[in-house]
């Protein structure tokens, strides 16, 4: 384990036979829950603990055991769990019904889809994590749906998409940070740079979701009453996040908060307070509601970190940077490569602190300014991110809502957009020549 690993192409088997069984089952039953993600995922890490002969057993135990122990999995399984004791205690305090109604009461039919997108845009950029603005605004586009007879899908594609708005933007989002320091500028450079990029993604969306969603599809249902004291929670989360408190503060207040609430308005029994944050106000939701996605991210952590001892991770880079010509090209190249290594690892900060060093070599060869590739590698991981079927935010959302990865997919028209925004970027826009400070002249 010590060393350069070797590039090695045969080392993405087990992403591979993942992709087929998952993929091939959904396609061949037409239902894609007819294979468990899980199933699919520890098939995958069977085949690579089989096919790494090159460690013995208790070898493989103690390098998976390092690809769990990773800070940024750590902080993503606490995450999980922490916003699904808030979101099961704050929908058993009558929360999200108030908030729902308190929306559709003000807001026009024809942008209450889009307002969840740019909800979720203010709330991921404040807080810095996509998972926890999916966390709390998921409940509130379900009751979106249920209230409006818009489709589950396109509701929760709105909070997907707010959600990586902010995963990609924020100065305090990881993948932000770990671009930054990967690629050497300052993060208000990066911010400024990354932000234009976007915002005719951002504007395009928008526009789709208002289109969408604007005609007598739109039909009011039942009791739109409304408590403004059980908002009270999503609001203290809303400030907090635009405050830029940490998260887990931030949800933290949320559940102590849905609990007084839910107490005083006697929604929740005092007696029940620890098992709404637990199990949800029907039992099926709050923290083991979150079971599954915190197990397939432990999992999919074991995965990756035989993959790229094998020499997976080192195959993609290598791959790339050899078929690199000419600025424009470097810059397509940290693109692909930041796509690239999204895909096979499921994360975007794990892929950005794989693919910074990679891109770095590649920006400083072809004189690309460090906030433009800083902005490309975290842009992109972003893309993928938001779109793979088996990410932590498309496999949150669905677990949230009871739907499938693939019925969101298309309605996440902001990663798309994201993508296409950034090679017009590439294609277009002429790239300054970095000075010796490290910012373009």
């Amino acid at each position: 384990m010590e060393g350069k690993v070797k590039a090695n192409g045969r080392a993405l088997l087990p992403i591979i036979v993942f992709l087929v069984i998952f993929l091939g089952s959904g396609f061949v039953s037409g239902d894609f829950n007819s294979m468990p993600a899980i199933v699919g995922f520890l098939i995958a890490l069977l085949v690579a603990f089989i096919q790494d002969r090159k460690h013995d057993f208790h070898e493989k135990i103690h390098i998976v055991a390092q690809g769990v122990g990773d800070d940024n999995i750590i902080t993503m399984c606490l995450i999980f769990l922490v916003a699904g004791g808030f979101s099961g205690a704050v929908t058993a305090a009558g929360g999200v019904e108030s908030t729902v109604n308190l929306g559709l009461s003000i807001l026009p039919s024809s942008v209450a889809v889009a307002g969840l997108f740019v909800i979720g845009c203010f709330i991921s950029i404040s807080m810095g994590t996509s998972m926890g603005t999916i966390a709390a605004l998921a409940p509130i586009a379900v009751g979106i749906s249920e209230k409006t007879g818009f489709g589950m899908p396109i509701c929760i594609g709105a909070v997907v998409c707010g959600a990586m708005f902010g995963d990609n933007l924020s100065m305090i989002s990881d993948t932000t940070i770990a671009a930054v320091k990967t690629q050497g500028c300052e993060m208000k450079d990066k911010f400024k740079e990354n932000f234009f990029i976007v915002l005719p993604a951002a504007v395009i969306t928008i526009i789709l979701f208002v289109i969408l969603t604007r005609n007598g599809s739109f039909q009011l249902s039942g009791d739109l009453s409304y408590n403004i004291w059980r908002v009270l929670p999503y609001l203290v989360v809303l400030v907090g996040a635009l405050i830029g408190f940490n998260v887990f503060l931030v949800l933290l207040a949320g559940i102590i908060l849905s609990l007084v609430v839910g107490i005083a308005t006697g929604s929740i029994l005092p007696a029940d307070m620890f098992r709404v944050i637990a199990q949800g106000a029907d039992g099926s939701g709050g923290i083991m509601g979150m079971y599954d996605i915190t197990v397939i991210s432990m999992v999919v952590a074991c995965i990756v970190s035989l993959v790229k001892e094998m020499g997976g991770i080192q195959f993609i880079l290598e791959f790339i940077k050899k078929r690199i010509k000419g600025k424009k090209g470097g810059e397509l190249g940290i693109a692909f490569l930041s796509l690239l290594v999204d895909m096979c690892t499921a994360n975007n900060t794990v892929a950005i602190v794989m693919a910074g060093p990679i891109a770095k070599e590649i920006s400083d060869e072809f004189e690309i300014s460090p906030k433009r590739s800083a902005s490309l590698l975290d842009m992109f991981t972003s893309v993928g991110q938001g779109l793979i079927p088996y990410g932590a935010q498309l496999l949150s959302a669905a677990s949230l809502t009871q739907l499938t990865p693939y019925q969101i997919i298309p309605y996440c028209f902001y990663p798309i957009l994201m993508a296409v925004s950034g090679l017009v970027f590439i294609l277009f826009v002429k790239n300054r020549k970095p000075t010796k400070s490290g910012l373009s002249a």
